[in-house]
Formats: structure tokens, C-alpha cells, sequence
């Protein structure tokens, strides 16, 4: 069975441990709070499994984390990296677009409708601007923009009082 290396063994140092512990003290992010914390531990001493035990990590989480540390003895390397998030889908189509498009009338556009639907916005947007937007995302768009996609109401409305004079002179009477 193979023993365990010391924190000196690993390169750890007292000015390493200091080091981590004022790190711990102004840790704003969990994730990095729970790295630092078992890169701390490692370099008190612990065992591996038990650090990975108390930060609710894997053992090899935490050999991980202490190599990455080891790489430049700086706290920082144990942050994430910013992510980009989701790339933008269709940048040309702004909101000020979105509703200066829903504002025109699709029967004066040369559609064969007399209100928008979203696929029919959305092709008419990808046509128009020349960037692909599906309906899903003019939906979720239009969501966060505070609109919502509503059936049209038909006014239904009583017989025109003067149908029979009209239907009389239509027909030659």
C-alpha cells in the first residue's frame, strides 16, 4: 500500500496555506469557495478521501484542484473562467424591430393573413433582415419583451338591417 504524501511533500507551504485561507475569508462564488477550501484541508493535512467527503466532492475532484494549484501556487486558477452563455441567435432582429415589424400589416406586406402568427413573423423577420429566427425564438423574444401571442377575437355582429334591399337590387328584382 502506497502512503500518502505530506502537505510538504506536495509542495505545500505555510505562506500556501495563509494564502488560501484569506482567499476562503473573501470568496464570493461557492464553487470556488469549495475548491479553496479543499486545497486548504489537503494543505492542513487531510486525506484526499476525506476532503472530498467533507466538500461534497470526488477524491478525484480534489487531486484535481490541488494540481491546479501546485501548477502556480496561486489561489486564482481555482476560479471559473467566464462563459460566453448561449451565442446570440439572430443579433439583427432587435426588440425595436420585433415591434416595429408586428406594427405593419401583414396583408400589406403581400401575405394571405390579416394578423401576424409567429412562424409568419419569424419567416418574414428571416427574409427581411436576413438572419434565421425560428418561431420558438420570436416567442421566448417576445416573452421577455413583456407581448404575448393571443388567438384574434371575430366581432359577431347581428343581420344587416338593409340586407333584403340589397340582396333585391343584386339579383334584378
Amino acid at each position: 500500500m502506497r502512503k500518502a504524501k505530506g502537505p510538504s511533500e506536495l509542495g505545500l507551504t505555510h505562506h500556501d496555506r495563509r494564502r488560501l485561507r484569506r482567499a476562503m475569508r473573501q470568496a464570493s462564488d461557492a464553487r470556488a469557495f469549495r475548491r479553496i477550501q479543499a486545497v486548504l484541508l489537503v494543505a492542513e493535512g487531510w486525506p484526499v478521501e476525506q476532503v472530498a467527503r467533507v466538500t461534497a466532492a470526488s477524491a478525484r475532484s480534489v487531486y484535481q484542484w490541488v494540481n491546479w494549484y501546485l501548477r502556480e501556487h496561486q489561489v486564482e486558477i481555482l476560479f471559473d473562467l467566464p462563459r460566453p452563455g448561449r451565442p446570440a441567435v439572430a443579433a439583427a432582429i432587435t426588440d425595436s424591430v420585433i415591434k416595429r415589424e408586428l406594427g405593419r400589416d401583414p396583408l400589406r406586406l403581400g401575405y394571405n393573413a390579416l394578423d401576424w402568427t409567429a412562424p409568419l413573423l419569424a419567416a418574414h423577420l428571416s427574409r427581411r433582415y436576413a438572419c434565421e429566427i425560428s418561431a420558438d425564438t420570436l416567442r421566448r423574444r417576445m416573452r421577455r419583451m413583456g407581448l404575448r401571442w393571443k388567438r384574434p377575437r371575430h366581432a359577431f355582429t347581428g343581420k344587416d338591417p338593409n340586407r333584403a334591399q340589397k340582396k333585391a337590387r343584386s339579383s334584378g328584382n
